[in-house]
């Protein structure tokens, strides 16, 4: 396992970090799995655990709390708030009044009195940016948290919330965490750029595309991964983007297999490459999936397979960009942008 620095923190963390998201009902895990799931990631050298309120409408938090319970001191502990968590209006977003309430509930679930990393999961439009570093440095200065950071930010608001951190004398965001993957590779134009600018430590998810990497996605297979059954428009090989990601993914697999490689291992090593990359986020359902990305734990790829990469997908482009989620929301909603 490599260890890198999270940002200008001074935390060591491995560049392979565990994502809880699938812990629970989401990923159908139990108990038993995901503390079998934790015990083998610590073992392998992986020290930083990931999860969020809304996994599982908080199931995730809880399991993770049990799965680490005697052992809080060895890892780096991640949460995020901010989507919403029911039906009640003011029970989502970044407002202090919310994200206090958040905390305590997660660390309720959790089992800990404090969290390594708070991550606001999406920037919220209706809450400024004074309003919510406010907030999160009281909560720091409490020892609640010890850093915080956003999540699939886009790069303008990465930029605000750095000055808005600076003129008003605030906590300033440490760390990013976007979507990246040889398949999504927007993030290369703006927020990679900004994250290295103001040295972000960067937690990279879905580095495997939903499992269009996985290996599991191929011409002429019938594709069953979870997420084919819960997200079946995103499968669609109909659909001309769609075709296109399956085109890559055939001449990935194709350069995967001239070099030595699985997919896993070639996906894992394109993104932990490149040099505003701390961590990837991996979400294993199973302790054999776990297994299967943890043989890319030391993968480095080198030259002339990352020029073979650029070559089937460039630099800089989505080849689903309608998937993204740091789009602006005057784009997505037209009464945001009429008069």
């Amino acid at each position: 396992m490599q260890y890198r620095t999270l940002g200008r923190t001074g935390v060591q963390v491995s560049s392979l970090a565990l994502g809880a998201m699938n812990f629970g009902s989401i990923g159908r895990t139990t108990q038993d799995e995901a503390t079998a799931i934790v015990d083998a990631a610590l073992e392998a050298g992986i020290n930083l655990i990931d999860t969020a309120d809304m996994y599982g409408d908080g199931e995730s938090e809880e399991m993770v709390g049990k799965a680490i319970a005697g052992r809080r001191d060895d890892i780096v502990l991640a949460t995020k708030a901010g989507l919403p968590m029911g039906d009640e209006r003011n029970h989502r977003g970044s407002s202090r009044r919310w994200l206090v309430t958040a905390l305590d509930s997660s660390l309720r679930r959790l089992g800990v009195d404090h969290v390594d990393l708070y991550q606001i999961h999406r920037w919220d439009p209706s809450t400024g940016d004074e309003e919510t570093l406010s907030a999160l440095t009281d909560l720091q200065r409490a020892g609640k948290i010890r850093y915080f950071g956003s999540s699939t930010f886009p790069a303008h608001r990465i930029v605000q919330a750095q000055w808005a951190a600076q003129e008003h004398r605030l906590g300033r965001y440490v760390t990013e965490q976007p979507s990246y993957s040889i398949l999504q590779r927007g993030i290369e134009t703006h927020v990679l750029p900004v994250t290295e600018e103001y040295g972000l430590g960067v937690l990279v998810w879905s580095p495997l595309a939903s499992g269009w990497l996985s290996g599991a996605v191929r011409a002429g297979r019938s594709i069953t991964t979870s997420r084919s059954t819960s997200m079946p428009q995103r499968f669609d090989t109909g659909l001309p983007e769609n075709r296109a990601r399956l085109d890559a993914v055939e001449r990935l697999a194709e350069l995967a297999d001239q070099s030595g490689l699985t997919m896993i291992q070639l996906a894992l090593g394109f993104v932990t490459a490149h040099p505003a990359v701390t961590s990837a986020l991996i979400g294993p359902r199973t302790l054999e999936h776990l297994h299967s990305q943890l043989a890319a734990a030391d993968t480095v790829l080198p030259a002339d397979v990352l020029d073979a990469i650029d070559a089937i997908v460039a630099p800089g482009t989505d080849l689903a960009p309608h998937e993204k989620y740091d789009t602006p929301p005057a784009l997505l909603d037209p009464a945001l942008r009429r008069r």
